[in-house]
C-alpha cells in the first residue's frame, strides 16, 4: 500500500476530520483494476460488502464533470467471498468512451480509473526496472558489482571446491539465490515478449544496464544478461550447474554485496546436476533426471540464437537437449538448513518446449519436432490446473509453455489437440472460477501471483491460437487481479500505477534497508490463511492496514515481515513483462531483428543472405597487406580493413592503402594508439576517460583524412584488441559513429598467435575451424564478420592470409558473397 510521509497524514487527518465516522463504519468497497481498461477489453469491476443485501446496479462517474454517463446493472449476487459478506460483479463492458471515471455503486465508491487505448502503454518496460535491479556481477542499480567471486562447485565431476566462473545473471528474489530453473524460464518470457511484442519496449539502457542507447531494445538486453549467465552455467556439452548458493543465505537481510559465509573466502557454491538427490544439511531433494533443467537450457539457447543469430547459444541447445534425453527426469533445487526448495515433479513440458524451440530454428529439424510431440502426449494438462493445491513449484513452469510454441509450428489435427489440452486446463480452472465474483480459480499458494500471471498467458494463447474468446472474460479477470481487482484493492506491482494502491513495504532488502524503490517488481501474492499460519518466522512489523480485508480463506500483507506473500520474485516478473506486453500490443507481431549486437556493437549482420565481410585489422605490422590487396583485385572481391593512426600514418604503407581506397574497399578507424579500453577480466572497469577516447579517435579520423576519407564515408568503428564495453559503445554513438566487432565462433582472429603462445594455432588449423563451423551451423557463415589481420609478429611464419585463395574457393563453391561492412550491416 502506498504510504503517506508525517506531513502528509497531518493534511488529510485536517481534511478529513469530518468523515472520520463514515470511513470507520464503511461495509462495501468496489475494487478495479487500478492500471485501468482499454475500449474494446472486458471491463468488470467487483463490488463486495460486509452486509447481506445484494447491490442492484451502479453508475460511471466522469471525473472532470462529476457527472453519471454510464448506468448499467450489477450480475448477479455470488454471495461470501473472503472477507466479505455480499459480492457482485459490475460489467461495463458496453462503456468505450475513453476518460477518467470512478463508479459508484450503492454506498461504495471505486478509485479513479483510466479507460484508453494506451492505457497499459510502457507498463511491461517499467517492469525491467525490477529485472535489472536483480542483476548479480555488475548491478547498473547500485552501480556496483557484487557476487563477483562466484563460486566454488559441489556434486561435480571435478573435485569439490573447484573454483568456476559463474558470475551474473539475476538474483533469484529478494535472496541472492540463483537458479538456472527461474533464471532460464525468465530468460525466455524476456525473449519472447522481444520476439511476440518488439514494439512495447523502448531502447534507453545498454547492455550493462546502465542508461543509454545501444540499438537494441532494453528487453533485448536484459535477455541477453540472462543467457549470458546460462551460457556460465552450460560451460561445456557434458555439464550442467544447476545453482549458487543456498539457504544460508537467508541468515540475515543485506544489500547484495560480496557474500562471507560459504566457507570459502567471498566464494559462494554452485552446484552440478547430478540426476541423484542433493542437500548439504539433513533435508534432500528428490532429484531423478537431467530433463526438466537440461530442457530449460535448451529452450532458452534455441529462442535466443533465433533472435541473436548466435551459432554459440545453438550449440549449446543442442548439447542440453542431448543432456535431457539421455538423463530423463527432475532436477530439483538443492535444500540445506530448511525443508523449502523447489519441489519440481514434472520434466516431459520442459523437454517439449525444448524440441519445438529447436525445431524452429530450421524447418528441416523434423526429429526435434516429432520429439516434441512425443513429450507433448506426457504432459497433456499442467497438474496444478484446477486442483486446490500443490506443493512449492511442484508443477513448473506454471503452464506448459511447450504446447504454444509447438503449435504454432503443426496443422491440422496435431495442432488441434494441443490447443485442446490449453482448453481442458481452463476449463478445470473455470469450473471453480465460475462460482465466485472474483473468478478466482487459482489456488493460494506460495507465488499465487505468479500462477495467476502464467495462467492469464494460457488463456491468452488459446485464444490467439483458437480465435475462441469463450474464456475472454475468465482472462481479464486474472489480469485485473494482479492489478487491484481483489479482496485488498491493490495491485501487486511495485509502483504501477503510479500514484496507486501498490506494494510499499515488500519483503526486499533493497527497499527495507536501503529504502529504494523496486519499481515493477511482482509480490508473491496472497496464500490461504492456513498456509500462512504454518510457516517459519513470520512477524508483521507494523499495524496490518489490510486487517479488515484478510480471512481464514486467503491473507496477504504489505509488510517487510511477510516473505510468504510480499516477497517480490524474478521469475514472476519476466512472465508479467510477456503478460503485460501482450496486454499492451493485443496480437503478436514479427521481430524485425536483422543484425546481433554484443554489448553496443554490431557482431553479425543478417543471418537470412548468404554474404558476409572480411575484415583485416591493423596497427603495428602489415606485412601482408600487399599480397591481400593484389589477390582481392585478381578475385574482383572487396574487404573491410580497420587500421590505427600510426598505421595509417607509417610510410611504408602509404602506396598500399591507396591502392586499397582505389579499388572500392572499406577503410575504417581502429583507435589512433591501439589502446586497451577496459580491464580484460573486470569488462565494466573503463582504462581510458571519456576525453581519452575521444581525443584518439579523432586523431586516427585526421590520419584518415590525409587519404581523403572522412567520419562520414567511415561511420563504423572497430575497436582495438576487439574489446570493448557498452561505455565504449556509448561514447562512439555519441559521435554518430558505430562499433562493429568480429563474429565468433571460428578461430580466424588466431592468426596473430606465434609458436611460443599456449594459444597458438596453425593456419591450416584456422582454416579447418572456418569449414567445420560453416558446416555444423544451421545458419552457416551468413552474415559473418569474419576477422583477420593484415600482418603478424615475425616469429609467426606461418601467415594466414596465404590461405585466402582456398578459403575464398571454399565460400564460392558454398555461394557465398563477399562484401564490406557497410553493405554487410545496411
Amino acid at each position: 500500500m502506498m504510504k503517506c510521509t508525517p506531513a502528509i497524514l497531518i493534511a488529510l487527518l485536517l481534511i478529513t476530520i469530518g468523515f472520520t465516522v463514515t470511513a470507520q463504519t464503511q461495509n462495501s468497497w468496489v475494487r478495479i483494476n487500478l492500471l485501468g481498461y482499454k475500449p474494446v477489453s472486458p471491463k468488470v469491476a467487483v463490488w463486495c460488502s460486509k452486509e447481506k443485501n445484494a447491490v442492484t446496479g451502479f453508475s460511471i462517474i466522469d471525473v472532470a464533470s462529476g457527472k453519471p454517463v454510464f448506468t448499467g446493472k450489477a450480475g448477479k449476487a455470488y454471495g461470501a467471498y473472503g472477507p466479505f459478506t455480499q459480492t457482485a460483479r459490475l460489467n461495463f463492458t458496453a462503456f468505450t468512451k475513453p476518460g477518467r471515471y470512478m463508479i459508484k455503486a450503492g454506498e461504495a465508491t471505486s478509485p479513479e480509473f483510466t479507460i484508453g487505448d494506451d492505457v497499459y502503454k510502457g507498463a511491461a518496460n517499467f517492469c525491467l526496472r525490477y529485472m535489472r535491479q536483480q542483476r548479480s556481477g555488475f548491478n547498473p542499480f547500485l552501480k556496483d558489482s557484487c557476487h563477483t567471486h562466484d563460486g566454488y562447485t559441489l556434486y561435480g565431476p571435478m573435485p569439490d571446491s573447484t573454483h568456476i566462473n559463474v558470475s551474473g545473471g539475476w538474483h533469484d528474489a529478494s535472496d541472492y539465490l540463483q537458479y538456472v530453473t527461474t533464471s532460464a524460464n525468465a530468460t525466455w518470457h524476456l525473449l519472447a515478449a522481444a520476439r511476440d511484442f518488439p514494439n512495447a519496449f523502448g531502447d534507453e539502457h545498454l547492455a550493462n544496464g546502465l542508461p543509454g542507447k545501444n540499438n537494441q531494445s532494453d528487453v533485448l538486453d536484459e535477455a541477453r544478461w540472462g543467457l549470458n549467465w546460462l551460457l556460465k552455467m552450460h560451460p561445456q556439452k557434458d555439464w550442467l550447474f544447476n545453482q549458487i548458493a543456498d539457504d544460508r543465505d537467508h541468515h540475515g537481510m543485506r544489500l547484495p554485496k560480496e557474500d562471507s559465509f560459504y566457507g570459502l573466502g567471498f566464494e559462494r557454491p554452485v552446484y552440478f546436476c547430478t540426476a541423484t538427490p542433493q542437500g548439504f544439511g539433513k533435508y534432500k531433494n528428490r532429484s531423478t533426471g537431467l530433463a526438466s533443467t537440461a530442457g530449460k537450457f535448451a529452450s532458452a539457447f534455441a529462442l535466443g540464437a533465433q533472435l541473436f543469430q548466435d551459432t554459440l547459444l545453438q550449440n549449446r541447445a543442442l548439447s542440453a537437449w542431448a543432456l535431457g534425453v539421455d538423463k530423463p527426469g527432475v532436477c530439483q533445487t538443492a535444500p540445506g538448513r530448511s525443508p523449502y526448495f523447489y519441489e519440481e515433479d514434472n520434466w516431459t513440458d520442459d523437454m517439449e518446449l525444448a524440441g519445438a524451440s529447436i525445431a524452429a530454428l530450421h524447418a528441416a529439424n523434423n526429429k526435434y519436432l516429432a520429439a516434441a510431440q512425443t513429450y507433448a502426449k506426457g504432459e497433456t494438462i499442467t497438474p496444478w490446473l484446477g486442483t486446490d493445491t500443490a506443493r512449492h513449484y511442484q508443477w513448473y513452469p506454471f503452464i506448459n509453455i511447450g504446447h504454444y510454441e509447438l503449435a504454432k509450428l503443426l496443422t491440422g489435427k496435431e495442432r488441434a489437440a494441443l490447443i485442446g489440452y490449453y482448453k481442458q486446463g481452463i476449463e478445470r480452472v473455470w469450473q471453480k472460477a465460475r462460482q465466485n465474483a472474483f473468478y478466482r480459480g487459482v489456488p493460494f499458494i506460495w507465488c499465487s501471483n505468479n500462477l495467476t500471471t502464467s495462467f492469464a498467458i494460457q488463456c491468452y494463447w488459446y485464444r490467439q491460437l483458437s480465435g475462441d474468446a469463450t474464456y475472454i472474460e475468465l482472462e481479464q479477470a486474472c489480469f485485473d487481479w494482479l492489478l487491484g481487482c481483489n479482496p485488498w484493492g491493490t495491485s501487486m506491482v511495485y509502483g504501477l500505477p503510479a500514484g496507486g494502491d501498490t506494494p510499499s513495504d515488500p519483503h526486499s532488502a533493497f527497499s527495507h534497508i536501503g529504502h529504494y524503490p523496486i519499481d515493477g517488481g511482482l509480490v508473491d501474492g496472497p496464500v490461504y490463511g492456513s498456509i500462512y499460519k504454518s510457516l517459519i518466522g513470520i512477524t508483521l512489523n507494523e499495524p496490518d492496514e489490510y486487517a479488515a480485508f484478510q480471512s481464514d480463506l486467503v491473507v496477504y500483507h504489505d509488510d517487510y515481515g511477510d516473505y510468504s506473500t510480499n516477497e517480490p520474485t524474478m521469475d514472476g516478473t519476466a512472465s508479467l513483462v510477456y503478460l503485460l506486453a501482450a496486454k499492451e500490443i493485443g496480437k503478436p507481431g514479427n521481430f524485425k531483428g536483422t543484425v546481433t549486437h554484443d554489448h553496443g556493437a554490431i557482431t553479425r549482420g543478417n543471418t537470412s543472405k548468404k554474404q558476409l565481410a572480411l575484415v583485416f585489422t591493423g596497427d603495428e605490422y602489415g606485412d601482408g597487406a600487399a599480397y591481400i590487396a593484389r589477390f582481392l583485385q585478381q578475385q574482383n572481391s572487396k574487404a573491410s580493413f580497420f587500421f590505427t593512426g600510426r598505421f595509417y600514418r607509417n610510410t611504408a604503407n602509404k602506396q598500399v592503402i591507396a591502392q586499397l581506397r582505389k579499388q572500392g574497399n572499406y577503410l575504417g578507424p581502429h583507435s589512433d594508439q591501439h589502446l586497451l579500453y577496459c580491464d580484460w577480466n573486470q569488462r565494466d572497469s573503463l582504462l581510458v576517460t571519456h576525453e581519452q577516447f575521444s581525443n584518439d579517435l579523432a586523431n586516427n579520423y585526421k590520419a584518415m583524412a590525409a587519404y581523403g576519407i572522412n567520419k562520414k564515408d567511415a561511420a563504423y568503428f572497430l575497436p582495438p584488441y576487439e574489446w570493448y564495453n557498452d561505455s565504449i559503445a556509448a561514447w562512439a554513438k555519441q559521435q554518430q559513429i558505430q562499433l562493429v566487432n568480429y563474429t565468433p565462433g571460428t578461430c580466424s582472429n588466431a592468426d596473430y598467435t606465434t609458436p611460443d603462445m599456449k594459444n597458438f594455432r596453425s593456419s591450416a588449423a584456422i582454416l579447418d575451424s572456418i569449414i567445420n563451423y560453416e558446416q555444423r551451423s544451421l545458419t552457416g557463415l551468413n552474415g559473418f564478420i569474419l576477422l583477420v589481420h593484415i600482418g603478424t609478429h615475425p616469429a609467426r611464419t606461418d601467415k594466414f592470409y596465404y590461405q585466402l585463395p582456398a578459403l575464398l574457393n571454399y565460400l564460392r563453391k558454398r555461394k557465398y558473397t563477399l562484401t564490406t561492412v557497410s553493405n554487410l550491416l545496411q
